[in-house]
């Protein structure tokens, strides 16, 4: 094949979804020719390449989920399963390449490297350091506030200077304003009626990245809720209704595809921010006002800027790497400084606050010391499928009473809040006049539902609540919200509660998708309840 040729190849698959993922799945399978997987392995087609896995790897678990309800012969379960799992290998395989051609090309670029005190004291003082910046930019002119956060917005900041005064399109200008749901509805629309050429602007392309994963979540609810409707038909009247589940699979695939392709876009465009900010008079005037923000942290801050000073001056006297700047020193010279001045910092260079750890011999208990002895206290756990938007719950209280359900639910977090809401209103509802708390090894889950619980207003959990179920169980607790206390407590570390919580949801994920027959679930309450020490009802 002559360099045009392959050139044409290459530009086929770039332009025609079909042909790559038929490409894509045939080198899979070994039976490509080596003409079709030369072109595949060109770095431009790196991207494409997970949008086609992505889009195939929903289509296989697709399939596989029909056969599973469909009671298709073992052999072609077997195969369909086998195909499913070497889908999801080349998906994780075509994904690593991607990466890995990305850090090659971001390292192939010329970045100027910030003088090493800079480096030092902006991680050994990031919040002192930052005011500094957020200073002198101001000072220069720039409106108050603008970057929000310097140094991780400068490369927005250059973007939005360098592109100042292009007029958009007005679809683009539609979707760069409307509110989120809307959004996501017009993601939606995009993979389920008409492809929207908008979305890859500049001006949306990050926004497309922030809410594809909430578009991919409503086509896994569209999922659960054909798959619940399957299950309740017997297998002889059920092939319409697979239908319809075979229908929000295609859909979730496409939403699957979008949602990757979002990425690579949102990707793309971020290395072009930076490679502005490196380049050209942005990095001369980005480099002036560190240089001048340096100036003012050290007049701040004059014991830490004179700590940094002696420093980083022994350091560049005997570093291999003083002729290249020390490049990959100040991390390691800002824990020596923040170790001599612990009250400087409250968080290291990568944003990460201290973690705070109870003593080795601490009774795991303790967090329900200061409880009142009228308290009734529950642990609530969650269980989410991989296909669809399925979630089980189950949870267990000290008065022995126990129980667990299945929902939807976009993300495990989401399925944790619904597990609280579901124990907390049926314990509610037991003991009439008790104060109720809850406790859940997940943080995100016990961070929502409590700043709703502070807040009286259900929409400050909206980030973590997605679908309608979890919403309006949250909506019902909040009447409730001055006898519910919710905590977090540490998970599998042998609270018997925690277990029993966890045992349950786990069953009540096998019991909703139909994994596991009405007989064998009661039998498997009953061990569980046996293990707890309770007799099943």
């Amino acid at each position: 094949m002559t360099i045009t040729e392959r050139t044409e190849l290459i530009r086929r698959f770039a332009d025609d979804f079909t042909a790559l993922q038929e490409a894509v799945l045939a080198r899979m399978n070994g039976i490509c020719g080596p003409e079709t997987a030369a072109a595949l392995e060109h770095a431009s087609l790196a991207g494409p390449v997970t949008v086609a896995l992505a889009h195939a790897d929903v289509l296989a678990r697709g399939a596989v989920r029909r056969a599973e309800l469909s009671a298709q012969p073992p052999e072609r379960l077997r195969r369909l399963r086998a195909h499913a799992r070497k889908v999801r290998r080349a998906r994780s395989q075509a994904e690593a390449v991607y990466k890995e051609q990305r850090a090659r090309r971001l390292a192939g670029r010329s970045r100027p490297v910030d003088m090493l005190e800079l480096r030092v004291a902006r991680t050994t003082s990031p919040a002192a350091f930052a005011e500094a910046l957020r200073q002198e930019l101001r000072d220069m002119g720039l409106p108050d506030g603008t970057p929000k956060a310097p140094e991780s917005d400068l490369a927005r900041w250059a973007w939005a200077r360098r592109t100042a005064g292009y007029e958009l399109p007005a679809p683009v200008r539609e979707l760069r304003d409307c509110d989120g749901d809307a959004f996501v509805q017009a993601l939606l629309r995009d993979a389920r009626e008409e492809e929207n050429p908008y979305l890859t602007h500049d001006a949306v392309a990050e926004r497309w990245t922030r809410h594809a994963r909430a578009a991919l979540a409503w086509g896994r609810y569209a999922i659960a809720q054909a798959e619940r409707d399957v299950l309740a038909y017997s297998l002889s009247v059920r092939r319409t209704r697979l239908d319809v589940l075979d229908d929000a699979y295609q859909d979730t695939a496409v939403l699957a595809a979008r949602s990757r392709e979002a990425l690579l876009r949102g990707t793309e465009l971020h290395d072009r921010m930076l490679a502005c900010v490196t380049t050209g008079p942005f990095a001369v005037l980005i480099a002036q006002c560190r240089a001048a923000a340096l100036a003012r942290f050290a007049d701040a801050e004059p014991e830490v800027w004179y700590g940094v000073r002696e420093l980083t001056v022994r350091h560049q006297a005997h570093c291999p790497e003083r002729a290249d700047g020390c490049p990959h020193c100040h991390r390691a010279l800002a824990a020596l400084l923040t170790e001599a001045h612990p009250a400087d910092t409250a968080e290291d260079g990568d944003g990460e606050q201290p973690t705070a750890t109870l003593p080795a011999d601490e009774d795991r208990y303790a967090v329900l010391a200061d409880l009142p002895d009228i308290a009734v206290v529950a642990v609530a756990d969650a269980a989410v499928g991989d296909e669809s938007a399925l979630c089980g719950y189950g949870w267990a209280a000290e008065d022995g009473t126990t129980g667990y359900g299945d929902s939807l639910a976009s993300s495990s977090g989401e399925a944790e809040v619904i597990g609280i809401c579901a124990a907390a209103l049926s314990l509610l509802e037991r003991h009439e006049d008790a104060p109720v708390v809850l406790l859940c090894d997940s943080t995100e889950a016990v961070e929502a539902v409590n700043t709703a619980l502070r807040s009286a207003d259900p929409t400050t959990a909206h980030r973590t609540l997605l679908f309608p179920e979890s919403r309006q169980l949250m909506d019902r607790l909040l009447r409730h919200r001055h006898r519910v206390q919710v905590r977090w407590l540490k998970g599998h570390i042998g609270h018997d509660l925690n277990e029993t919580a966890d045992a349950f949801a786990s069953l009540a994920l096998r019991c909703a998708n139909g994994r596991i027959p009405s007989s064998a679930a009661r039998k498997e309450e009953a061990r569980i309840l046996r293990s707890l020490g309770l007799a099943a009802a």
